[in-house]
């Protein structure tokens, strides 16, 4: 967080100490993921900020000390959220074209009165008829062991879909190419960050088996058929000169570091067996398996040969055998079949794009098209035009605005702008400058007050302090580049505007931008393919690189989460409100904090009463204002501002009843009436909250401790039926260690029985495993539950359930962290805990563990334990505990995924059986969270041995 808030707020050399505790306040972390990659460009920021109507008066009051009525502030926010925006005309303001939007403005300005004069026809601009809504089902029927969606050629055939003539459009992907998401990019046997070349085949290949009606056409077997692919990988041959139409050669390279896949090509002219480089990772993939396990060999040619050094090279391959179904047994005949299908399909797959595309260019071009396909309706005709445009565009100029687009910029130096892989620098900038893609400065009349900050900032500071002393040789030269723009716009603002654009031409020569639009366009691109903000391009890298490897699954779509565009509109601007908040804490900017929050709060108001099947209400413009409202009740509370926060806080409850996050709202309203002394208030809201169903964990045990404490005699005389179980104590067992610091505000730390230096927790873990009772054990706190949870929940997680998995670039299912997720997977979940009730909970996850292993899983850690060490842990919990942790984690994900013990032990029996333990641990100044309590109250009931170990030191007579 605090190199986030250091990196982002370049004008503060020294964050204060303010400011460092607003990093920590509750919600701004989850916040800053929610935002993800920070736009450049802010649409709608002025507007927001500037128009009186969007500021809440609770808040914020006006320039006459007055305050407006909660009503009134919904009134005035009503329609102001987002583009496509009509003039009311009451009040002349513009109002976005939602009929409910217009009907509750045009309540509210003829409740005020206006002094504007009504008209029949002023009254008939208005149009309510509702935009016609398109519903696009998308349905991937690739078998479960299918690795990646794909692409093939015909995929920009289904560009331009019309939506508004389309009711229902279904794509079978395992039939029909356009179902491709595109996550496996890896082209060469070996990889090198700079190695960009690719081969023509996408970049997210699938393992796809032919449905019935297919197959019955299709001949799958790959004897004596010409397979069409390339070399890659030449820069880790053997040098020396290609030439086109020489033999070639397949050898397998199982030892490869990178790729146990690996297929080497070999020149077979003149006896040689010179190394030329490696076929393409996805068709090594299946290719090795054909020639490891049916002894199948590959011989070819050399089609064409390339100029560049490191370009793929295209080549023709064709099997030397020919097997029969009569030669092969049972299962082998089906593998036969599976690996020649998903040959094909991957070679077919390869003639969707030219040879010289890059690596990051074609999976560029591929997210464009997804999201072309999938969400037409949320885009214009001149949106669509432009992405569209782009496919057009040459080589040399989609490479450049890739790489200009995942910079950091916005500005750019031409003559700093150099890549090997694009031929002509210049005529790419003007294609994409002709098409409206960047924009350029070369003279001094295009050079724009409004884009001289960002120009000097590519400029160094040896190259400002030059500038500032030809400017004015008085003034005081610092060292810090933003001191030196400020001093430069300054001398700007004197009246040297001329002479300032001339020297900032002279010293940067022609700069450009990716344009506003553009910038904006591809923003929003991102985020519709992998649906947040977290990820972005560089996703296909680390699949490409091997580093993650993502879950086989299906995507059952069968419902838009943005139906219309107003949905979108309104949904990004909730985004700017929430990197408006974010970027004023940052700066430390209190008045814009405030009117963020001032937002939130009346548009989370007008936005709650469109209802979203889960999980879709994550991608509701209300979510994203509750969740600055609740990053808003932090800062009101750290303000001691407590009044505005109850009254936000009340706000909150009343807008979002079936919320998960009401037990923790509810917590804060009790506790911020008792700030104020309005104890009774502070008792009934903690009374009403235990009521709510959507209370749970820990902060139902904190309501309940709060009503015990609150409740005495005379406030209350009758005694909670939940005191007994609260109180209950929680066996404590008491360990002395020698303190190596004892410094209040930091973590403890000790001499453990070795002398090294240690933690609590360790020193914990070395009294167990000796006098403590020969315990085996980890800390890891929920990381061990989680991991086991996820592998033995495999198959329930990455179930077929519509609309929660939505890209291949996901590790959990959008539903897990709501009660849809155990709902919707109710039967398999149940008949997955009776196993592991019955004891098979062992068997279980050995199999997931294999299956599995490396791929990547919300929870589960491969790195942290090893699968003798899980093995052991389930043993030593049992069945009926271990089913019962996991019915919890399923039920409610979110709730139980944190605050677990710190210290797993067990130990085994001469039978084979053992016993665990659950210990959390201590130090001289920590007491139990509300949610440890929680945590262990529930492995009390479920019958799990569990105790508090408290880490003091020695006691001095």
């Amino acid at each position: 967080m605090d190199e986030l808030v250091v990196a982002g707020g370049k004008k503060m050399r020294i964050r204060s100490k303010s400011n460092s505790n607003r990093s920590m306040l509750t919600g701004r972390e989850s916040l800053i993921r929610l935002i993800g990659k920070r736009r450049r460009f802010l649409p709608n920021r002025q507007s927001l900020l500037s128009d009186p109507a969007q500021i809440s008066s609770s808040l914020v009051k006006d320039e006459n000390g007055a305050e407006d009525s909660l009503e009134e502030r919904r009134d005035n926010l009503a329609g102001t959220s987002g583009s496509d925006k009509v003039t009311c005309p009451v009040c002349g303001n513009k109002v976005r074209g939602e009929e409910y939007m217009i009907n509750s403005h045009l309540d509210a300005c003829l409740t005020r009165g206006t002094k504007r004069k009504l008209s029949q026809q002023t009254l008939l601009q208005f149009n309510f008829s509702p935009k016609s809504k398109v519903q696009i089902c998308l349905t991937n029927s690739d078998d479960t062991k299918s690795n990646i969606t794909s692409h093939h050629k015909d995929i920009t055939d289904s560009i331009g879909i019309d939506a508004e003539e389309t009711e229902s459009i279904t794509y079978e992907s395992s039939s029909s190419p356009d179902n491709a998401l595109l996550v496996n990019m890896d082209h060469s046997a070996e990889i090198s960050g700079n190695d960009d070349t690719v081969n023509n085949s996408p970049s997210l290949v699938s393992e796809i088996e032919a449905s019935e009606s297919d197959s019955a056409d299709l001949d799958d077997d790959i004897s004596g058929k010409i397979l069409a692919t390339f070399i890659v990988g030449r820069r880790f041959g053997e040098e020396g000169e290609l030439l086109a139409g020489i033999n070639i050669s397949l050898c397998r390279d199982p030892e490869n570091i990178k790729d146990s896949n690996a297929i080497k090509v070999l020149s077979s002219e003149s006896g040689c067996s010179k190394v030329l480089g490696y076929i393409p990772r996805e068709l090594a993939e299946h290719l090795s398996k054909l020639m490891d396990t049916f002894g199948l060999t590959f011989e070819g040619q050399i089609m064409s040969v390339p100029g560049h050094s490191n370009a793929v090279v295209p080549i023709q391959i064709s099997c030397q055998e020919k097997l029969f179904s009569s030669e092969l047994e049972g299962e082998k005949v089906k593998l036969y079949n599976s690996l020649c299908q998903q040959v094909l399909t991957t070679v077919s797959l390869s003639e969707a794009f030219s040879p010289g595309m890059m690596k990051y260019q074609q999976n560029f071009c591929l997210l464009l098209q997804e999201v072309l396909r999938t969400t037409p309706h949320v885009f214009t005709d001149d949106e669509k035009t432009l992405l569209e445009n782009f496919l057009l565009l040459s080589n040399d100029s989609q490479m450049l605005f890739i790489r200009l687009y995942t910079r950091k910029g916005p500005w750019f130096r031409m003559s700093n702008i150099s890549y090997a892989e694009i031929l002509d620098h210049q005529q790419a900038v003007k294609e994409l400058s002709a098409r409206g893609y960047v924009c350029s400065i070369e003279t001094i009349n295009e050079l724009h007050k409004d884009d001289l900050e960002g120009i000097l900032n590519v400029l160094n500071a040896g190259e400002l302090r030059e500038m500032l002393s030809v400017i004015n040789k008085k003034r005081s030269h610092s060292s810090c580049k933003q001191d030196s723009i400020s001093s430069l716009l300054s001398a700007y603002g004197d009246g040297s505007s001329s002479l300032l654009k001339k020297m900032v031409l002279e010293k940067t020569g022609s700069c450009i931008r990716i344009s506003s639009a553009a910038d904006s366009l591809i923003w929003r691109v991102e985020r519709l393919f992998f649906c947040n903000g977290e990820q972005d391009l560089s996703a296909f890298l680390l699949v490409n690189l091997g580093i993650v490897k993502y879950p086989t699954y299906n995507c059952v779509v069968n419902n838009q989460i943005f139906s219309s565009r107003n949905d979108l509109l309104s949904y990004e601007e909730a985004l700017e409100v929430a990197q408006i908040m974010d970027e004023s804490l940052e700066e430390n900017n209190s008045s814009i904090t405030m009117k963020c929050i001032a937002i939130s709060d009346s548009r989370m108001s007008n936005q709650t009463s469109k209802n979203l099947s889960a999980p879709f209400p994550y991608f509701s413009a209300s979510w994203i204002y509750s969740k600055v409202a609740l990053l808003g009740v932090s800062f009101l509370e750290s303000e001691r501002r407590y009044n505005d926060a109850i009254n936000l806080l009340k706000r909150l409850l009343l807008n979002f009843t079936n919320d998960r996050r009401r037990g923790y709202w509810t917590l804060r309203l009790s506790i911020d009436l008792e700030h104020l002394g309005r104890v009774n208030e502070s008792l009934s809201v903690a009374e009403t909250g235990l009521d709510d169903p959507w209370v749970r964990a820990g902060s139902r045990i904190s309501l309940q401790r709060r009503v015990l404490r609150l409740g005495k005699p005379p406030r209350r005389w009758k005694v909670p039926n939940y005191s007994d179980s609260i109180k209950r104590k929680i066996p404590e067992v008491h360990v002395n260690g020698r303190p190596l610091n004892c410094k209040t505000g930091t973590k403890s730390r000790f001499y453990g029985e070795d002398g090294e230096q240690c933690g609590v927790e360790q020193l914990a873990l070395q009294y167990y495993a000796g006098e403590g009772g020969n315990w085996q054990g980890v800390h890891s706190e929920s990381g061990i539950f989680l991991t086991i949870f996820g592998l033995l929940m495999w198959d329930v997680i990455f179930s077929d359930v519509p609309n929660v998995f939505l890209t291949r670039f996901q590790t959990s299912p959008l539903d897990l962290d709501t009660d849809y997720f155990y709902e919707a997977r109710k039967n398999i979940i149940e008949t997955v805990l009776v196993k592991i009730q019955q004891g098979m909970g062992e068997e279980m996850l050995i199999t997931s563990w294999e299956l599995h292993f490396g791929t990547a899983c919300r929870g589960v850690n491969w790195n942290r334990h090893s699968l003798t060490e899980l093995r052991s842990v389930v043993t030593c919990i049992g069945g009926g505990c271990l089913a019962s942790i996991c019915r919890h984690l399923a039920q409610d994900y979110r709730s139980w995924s944190s605050g677990m013990p710190d210290l797993l032990l067990w130990r085994f029996h001469s039978d084979y059986s053992g016993e665990a333990k659950l210990v959390e641990v201590k130090g001289p100044r920590d007491r139990l969270s509300e949610q440890q309590r929680a945590w262990l109250l529930f492995f009390m009931d479920s019958g799990f041995d569990v105790e508090v170990c408290k880490v003091n030191p020695p006691v001095t007579k």
